[in-house]
């Protein structure tokens, strides 16, 4: 099984690597409305795509990079939520 890493990350924003398409369609359509609304307000994210167009990618391959930057935050985002520990059923009297 592959496992989801930092380096491998940062490794596939070198290469041309695409979300997949066929996927989700409304998840898509929310991953770019979120990434036009950042590039476009987000100080952060300005900053980002600056730097990447100024390693020479163009302004889609840059908004390509950005959708997986925001995937994994929010990937982590998910998987923490995960974690949260699960209601007890015991009376706080009790812990």
């Amino acid at each position: 099984m592959w496992e989801w890493t930092r380096s491998g990350f940062r490794k596939t924003c070198f290469e041309r690597h695409r979300i997949n398409r066929s996927g989700d369609r409304q998840l898509n359509r929310a991953l770019h409305t979120i990434t036009l609304i950042r590039m476009r307000l987000d100080p952060t994210t300005k900053t980002y795509v600056a730097r990447r167009m100024g390693e020479g990618k163009t302004s889609r391959d840059a908004q390509r990079c950005l959708k997986r930057a925001i995937c994994c935050q929010l990937f982590k985002i998910l998987e923490r939520s995960d974690r949260t520990p699960t209601i007890s059923s015991q009376p706080l009297d009790a812990i």
